[in-house]
């Protein structure tokens, strides 16, 4: 393909429809930003501009841009088999590899691995595996989903109806009355004056209610995010997960952990669930950093107790998608996990990771800086107009697109949504571009802060 200059680019993309996007302020000159190529930790736009890519592609690229091992791992993929599906009795190679490989690094006895292409979708498999796992049993009514005011599970319509409300605003989702949404554990503004363990104790008790209302009979899974994503970096009480896991497990309601951000060392480990929250849960669905973004796989993790229900006599698995486990995507799953332990980027995110959280924390100082929040790669910051009463910017103001634009001027993609913003970098930052970027940072919110009125 031809170079094609901004204005060639921007001209065919009126064709496009962005995702999560003002539609209407796209139209404007100057909205929208080409990325045209990238290496490493960086990116480079259509005017030569490199830029640090701050969000890690979106949520994604762990091992960083351009990586030879993955890029020549599919084409050599291609170039042996270049698609067939896992339908019917049919596999292949690298499918089968790497679901041995998954469930090698799954924790517990989550041992089988069912694949898709995107997040939104392996949490969309893992209900309707849960329902017809009840279906099995004889229990057709024990359907409902607990979710939580500020999730995030995707965009498909059931996985939509399990995201926060916010999500949704102006739009349906599916299955009125199958969702119901548990209080969020968003301490900077929910917990008032309550203790980290007196709110753990609140939110227990908003789970313990709403199973009594809804009657644990009629409930099938908690669905929850290690650390809430897209919701606004949401990290909840200590302890609460290994909580929530034992009501759940009480009350015999499945627990899917959706790891789809913070699998794949975003944390510093391959999965978050059992090595940094001390929990193993019924099923954990991934994606993103499963393949750094090199290709588009998701997989669904069941327990082996879950399996075997739904693996018995006269059972149809009816239920799958025409990419599930591409050759092309399962090979570069087991090289970006190759590289992944090879080059021992989990480890190393444990030392780096806590830096560039400590250096965004140090921001704190500043006064427009509310919360910071979240932990190694994967960090927000909220932003209001008084510290004291935590009163926020109204949404003309449009305080996270205007620091996130004056970052972009000096070099750093950073991620705005409302009052915040969100850092979730490729994985492979020493500590002397962590330092650029909380200077980049302190000095676009300081440019910001000039401009508002007093």
């Amino acid at each position: 393909m031809n170079k094609m200059t901004t204005e060639e680019i921007l001209a065919k993309d009126e064709h496009l429809i962005q995702s999560f996007a003002n539609l209407d302020a796209l139209k404007q000159q100057g909205a929208r930003t080409a990325i045209v190529a990238a290496k490493g930790a960086y990116v480079t736009d259509s005017d030569g501009n490199e830029l640090i890519d701050g969000i890690g592609g979106l949520w994604c690229v762990n091992v960083g841009h351009g990586r030879s091992e993955i890029i020549d791992a599919i084409a050599k993929q291609l170039q042996t088999l270049d698609y067939y599906s896992t339908f019917y009795n049919f596999t292949h190679p690298a499918a089968a590899e790497l679901s041995a490989k998954l469930a090698s690094l799954a924790p517990g006895h989550l041992n089988h691995v069912h694949f898709s292409n995107s997040g939104s979708v392996a949490n969309d498999s893992a209900i309707r595996m849960l329902h017809h796992y009840n279906n099995r049993l004889g229990r057709p009514e024990k359907k409902k989903i607990l979710s939580r005011v500020g999730a995030y599970h995707g965009s498909t319509h059931l996985a939509m109806a399990m995201t926060t409300p916010a999500y949704s605003d102006g739009w349906d989702t599916a299955a009125d009355g199958l969702v119901h949404h548990l209080r969020s554990p968003y301490a900077y503004r929910e917990a008032g004056e309550m203790t980290e363990a007196e709110f753990l104790e609140a939110l227990a008790d908003d789970m313990l209610a709403n199973i009594h209302n809804i009657g644990a009979e009629n409930i099938a899974a908690f669905i929850a995010e290690p650390i809430m994503g897209a919701g606004g970096i949401l990290v909840a009480p200590d302890g609460y997960h290994k909580r929530m896991r034992q009501i759940t497990t009480d009350h015999d309601i499945k627990y899917i952990a959706d790891e789809v951000v913070t699998a794949f060392g975003r944390l510093g480990h391959i999965f978050a669930s059992e090595d940094v929250f001390g929990m193993v849960p019924d099923v954990i669905n991934t994606a993103k950093g499963l393949t750094s973004g090199y290709q588009p796989l998701a997989a669904t993790i069941i327990s082996d107790e879950i399996y075997e229900v739904i693996s018995g006599p006269d059972a149809m698995f009816l239920h799958g998608m025409t990419y599930s486990g591409h050759p092309a995507a399962a090979a570069a799953a087991l090289a970006n996990i190759d590289l992944l332990e090879s080059e021992q980027i989990p480890q190393r995110v444990q030392t780096t990771g806590k830096v560039f959280e400590n250096a965004l924390r140090g921001l704190a100082d500043l006064d427009i800086i509310g919360d910071v929040r979240g932990s190694h790669f994967m960090m927000g910051m909220e932003f209001v107009k008084d510290k004291a009463t935590k009163e926020t910017y109204a949404d003309e103001v449009n305080i996270g697109l205007r620091i996130a634009q004056e970052t972009q001027k000096r070099g750093l993609i950073a991620r705005p949504l409302g009052n915040i913003l969100i850092l979730s970098p490729t994985l492979i930052m020493d500590e002397a571009m962590i330092g650029q970027i909380e200077g980049i940072l302190r000095e676009s919110i300081a440019a910001v802060t000039a401009t508002l009125p007093a």
